[in-house]
């Protein structure tokens, strides 16, 4: 039996997992579940932990990586560079560096009494902002077309960019300056990639991807994948984080389909993403979460609690505090509730870290079922603070106004 034969009965499942998700997501309106977090559960139970039905290989191993992949150009291209430009990516700026400055202490101490390895794979892990995570339930709510929503992307894109560069940097076995050196020159190349897209919207480039729009070429769907995969390519080439590269293609696309077809554009790469791509990541993301080691290992289950509480206050702390003249005190305690919602770069920091013998299992393990737990309950108690704020705020207060607010029977 050939690889790719071996992997069927795998991608059955986990498509099965896929579509059920939704569907379970749809009967907790009580409580709205996001289906990322059924997703992750539904692969625990078929994965090594529960069922042991589940066994990803080489292939199913790409399609996951590419889930996460598209993930991250999706965050990027969900960026509008003109909303955040000024006082949004000012304090989300601040914030994160306030948010490290935290997390290292924090790690710090944890090695120093033994109970973690290295101080940067933990700090790092602690700093992170599901942006890619948190798009599709702040869609759903109506809420990134706000003030509110201004915001909220400047912290999430900082909270991605951010842990991806520090990656690059501390985390790899090259001499810092050297990679500090190759994220300048990606830099570059992203910019003059940006020049050109803005140059390239002249009447014949537009009208030639218009007329492929909805034929069967869709050039401009290929034209997305291959932009993800050549600056992918060229991030694992310098060396870089390829995360990089597709959170860098997700804005220079956005650039290419600035116009009146850019929602038809964004509606089929959200259908390549999350209707196939992204959804394997999340349960391939559960099948591969140990969860035998958080049984029966000793304190694990505190470590998880831990780290929650840690991931809270390493990013909501300085949100609270940095945000007074931009947002009401129900809108920050939301703020920092989103900002501490993190799960796909805390599973590439602890692969990352445990690979290379910088962390332990159970710390990896308690990171990612924290990472589980805060896109579970934070969103959601967010979202209900949000529509409380929404209900008695004035048109005049700071943050979201009353025809920002989000739509009160949203499922998000």
């Amino acid at each position: 039996m050939t690889m790719t034969e071996a992997a069927i009965p795998t991608l059955v499942l986990i498509t099965l997992a896929a579509t059920l998700a939704p569907l379970l997501a749809e009967q907790t309106r009580g409580f709205r579940v996001p289906t990322v977090v059924i997703e992750l559960l539904l692969g625990i139970l078929l994965g090594p932990s529960v069922l042991n039905l589940a066994h990803p290989n080489g292939v199913v191993g790409a399609f996951s990586d590419m889930g996460l992949t598209f993930l991250m150009f999706l965050a990027g291209y969900e960026l509008d560079l003109k909303r955040l430009k000024g006082r949004p990516i000012r304090l989300a700026s601040l914030a994160w560096l306030a948010s490290l400055a935290m997390a290292l202490a924090v790690a710090f101490a944890l090695v120093s009494s033994g109970l973690a390895i290295d101080t940067f794979v933990v700090g790092l892990a602690l700093t992170t902002t599901a942006l890619g995570t948190l798009l599709p339930i702040m869609s759903d709510a109506g809420v990134l077309n706000t003030n509110f929503g201004s915001l909220l992307l400047g912290i999430g894109t900082v909270g991605e960019f951010g842990p991806i560069a520090a990656v690059a940097v501390l985390l790899t076995h090259k001499d810092p300056r050297i990679t500090i050196s190759l994220l300048i020159a990606f830099g570059a190349i992203g910019v003059v990639a940006a020049f050109l897209a803005t140059r390239a919207r002249v009447p014949k480039v537009l009208a030639l991807l218009r007329r492929h729009l909805n034929s069967s070429s869709q050039l401009p769907v290929r034209a997305s994948v291959c932009l993800v995969l050549s600056l992918v390519y060229l991030a694992y080439e310098l060396g870089l984080d390829v995360l990089l590269g597709a959170f860098t293609a997700g804005i220079v696309f956005r650039l290419f389909t600035v116009g009146g077809d850019s929602d038809v554009i964004k509606s089929k790469l959200e259908a390549i993403a999350f209707g196939f791509l992204v959804p394997i990541f999340f349960v391939v993301s559960g099948i591969r979460f140990d969860l035998h080691i958080l049984i029966t290992q000793t304190g694990a289950v505190l470590r998880l609690v831990l780290f929650l509480v840690l991931m809270l206050a390493v990013r909501g702390l300085p949100v609270l505090l940095l945000y007074k003249r931009d947002l009401t005190p129900a809108e920050r305690v939301s703020m920092a509730l989103f900002s501490a919602t993190g799960l796909p770069l805390i599973v590439v920091i602890t692969t990352i870290g445990v690979s290379a013998g910088r962390m332990r299992p159970e710390n990896a393990a308690a990171l990612v079922g924290a990472g589980m737990l805060s896109v579970l309950i934070f969103p959601a108690i967010g979202l209900r603070k949000l529509r409380a704020v929404a209900e008695g705020q004035a048109d005049n207060e700071p943050g979201m106004t009353r025809q920002d607010e989000p739509h009160a029977d949203s499922d998000g």
